[in-house]
């Protein structure tokens, strides 16, 4: 083992930024400590089970590098001897929509009581510009160490994974990376070099480097939103959006498709526009298009609801007393992740409105009322595409016109519209020119 690999790295929060980190830094070699509050996961992770199953990338390298580990819901344990702390704690939102940044000052102020000189502490969790300075740094000084002197050093890399992407995992995915000094940059930069199979890119300021991600989900959210936002009018112009995105993108320059639904999930594009935009009123400025591609984002699921009422309407019947199956509740293809999903908004209002509702995810068994497909869908009056994944996509369409279904509401655009309105269904997709 040589001199770098010796050194012990703790990891703080194991979820899908935490899991897949440590264990890459485990096949580097370091001694890898992993630390959550978590009992029960620590005590999953510990007997070699994985809690979350992203994608099969993930749970491979888990099979390989899981022994190499070392979980813990000890601080001790955790933080005494580590000379790097890499913190990937969630920082999701509160019930009023504001950023959430408690689980990042108690993992702070857990580490500050166990702060030692030279230890490098680098915060991947997803947080808005000053955070660092003004948060994260005053707690580690409590312990008596002073960041400026460089008795600690403490960095900020975004975290950046798309779970379930086939090409792009932890280990490939370009990385930003900005400090408070330079000693503590190019300690950090060494470190994710020693780890990761990408180009890093250092900033001149570690504002700098948290901006970045709330910047690159903050343009995917716009965008996504001025295509929601066409779906909608789209439809009462009578225009298949679908067929004007696909032809779009044959320029070859100046655009990037986008692609509506009935909503935006996930822990980030619907997250980090609010860090951004809470950052920038509290410095006195408004952000007026970022807070209306929320509302707009926000409001796909009761677009989702309107269509399935037009479609329902349409056979003479309405959503109370119909017999709906929702097809996912993931918050995007193949992966089981649903935070955020509006899947769930979606059954939500649903249930509210008097539906008796199916629910079928294969990668989300405890959240889905039948175990398979055919079961779900036999004898139902609606069927709702809530989530692209490829099973879904792979349907033949006579499945559903066997089953008696007399409706589809088609969420993220992935069925074949004629071929299913050839079978006499009612096809309702999000801009594909129909109300």
């Amino acid at each position: 083992m040589n001199k770098t690999n010796s050194k012990v790295v703790t990891i703080v929060g194991l979820g899908y930024v935490g899991i897949p980190l440590a264990l890459v830094v485990a096949e580097k070699g370091y001694k890898v400590i992993g630390y959550d509050i978590d009992k029960k996961k620590i005590e999953l992770l510990s007997k070699g089970i994985l809690p979350i199953k992203s994608d099969p990338w993930l749970e491979e390298y888990f099979r390989k590098y899981w022994r190499k580990i070392v979980f813990t819901t000890n601080p001790e344990v955790a933080l005494k001897e580590a000379d790097i702390i890499v913190v990937a704690v969630p920082t999701p939102l509160d019930d009023k929509g504001h950023p959430d940044l408690r689980p990042l000052i108690s993992a702070s102020e857990t580490i500050s009581k166990w702060l030692r000189k030279g230890q490098l502490i680098i915060i991947e969790s997803t947080i808005y510009p000053g955070t660092c300075e003004e948060i994260v740094k005053p707690i580690l000084e409590r312990s008596g160490l002073s960041a400026e002197n460089n008795d600690f050093y403490l960095a900020h890399c975004p975290e950046r994974i798309d779970p379930g992407n086939p090409k792009y995992n932890i280990k490939n995915i370009p990385r930003v990376l900005g400090a408070l000094t330079k000693e503590g940059l190019e300690k950090a930069l060494e470190f994710y070099r020693s780890i990761l199979d990408a180009e890093i890119t250092p900033m001149d300021t570690i504002a700098e480097a948290e901006a970045v991600k709330v910047f690159e989900n903050s343009f995917r959210d716009v965008n996504i939103a001025f295509v929601n936002e066409l779906a909608k009018a789209f439809d009462v112009m009578g225009i298949d959006i679908v067929n004007v995105i696909k032809a779009a993108s044959t320029k070859p320059f100046g655009f990037l498709p986008h692609w509506p639904g009935i909503g935006v999930g996930g822990h980030c594009i619907p997250v980090d526009p609010y860090y951004l935009i809470e950052r920038s009123g509290k410095m006195g400025y408004k952000l007026t298009f970022m807070r209306l591609a929320r509302e707009i984002n926000e409001s796909m699921p009761d677009y989702a609801i309107y269509k399935i009422m037009l479609g329902l309407n349409e056979v003479g019947k309405s959503i109370k007393g119909s017999t709906i199956a929702v097809l996912g509740v993931a918050y995007k293809g193949n992966v089981d992740d649903t935070r955020n999903s509006p899947a769930l908004v979606v059954i939500e209002k649903l249930r509210k409105l008097g539906a008796n509702l199916r629910i079928y995810d294969p990668y989300v068994p405890s959240l889905s009322t039948h175990n398979s497909l055919e079961e779900a869908i036999k004898g139902t009056d609606c069927v709702v595409i809530a989530t692209d994944h490829k099973q879904f996509k792979e349907i033949d369409p006579r499945i559903f016109k066997d089953a008696g279904v007399k409706v589809i509401l088609d969420g993220r655009n992935i069925l074949d519209k004629e071929e299913i309105k050839r079978l006499g269904i009612v096809y309702k997709g999000i801009g594909r020119g129909e109300l």
